[in-house]
């Protein structure tokens, strides 16, 4: 269940992008942007397929966390770092891409908690009111 979910929340974003730059090629444009669109696609995939793991409910939230975060290591920075949105000339710059990574990483997790943890949650443990 959990692979169909990954395949079509990774898969909408990734046939959607790539048909953008494969029309962008079409059309001549500037080869960065070409390249730009279809990264951005790659990560959308990759953090679109991989947020079933939040749905593994039999897990906790730390490994959760942890799990999606060694995914994303995996995928999302190789796509920033192949990117050239970024100067790559030393080993610093990749720490520097790093912890863009992780800052960004901290504040969308953040966000998510609150919104999908705490709101979400808080709104479906109301119980209903009966009127009589």
């Amino acid at each position: 269940m959990f692979i169909k979910k990954a395949i079509i929340r990774g898969g909408i974003p990734f046939v959607i992008m790539t048909g953008i730059s494969l029309i962008m090629i079409a059309q001549n444009m500037d080869a960065y942007d070409i390249k730009s669109t279809f990264i951005s696609g790659l990560a959308a995939t990759a953090i679109g397929a991989f947020s079933v793991i939040y749905e593994i409910e039999k897990w906790s939230l730390f490994k959760q966390s942890a799990i999606h975060f060694i995914a994303m290591l995996c995928t999302v920075y190789p796509c920033l770092l192949t990117s050239s949105w970024f100067v790559i000339n030393s080993p610093m710059d990749y720490l520097v891409v790093f912890g863009i990574f992780l800052a960004v990483g901290v504040v969308m997790w953040t966000i998510s908690y609150f919104i999908f943890g705490k709101l979400l949650n808080s709104d479906s443990t109301k119980k209903p009111s009966s009127k009589k």
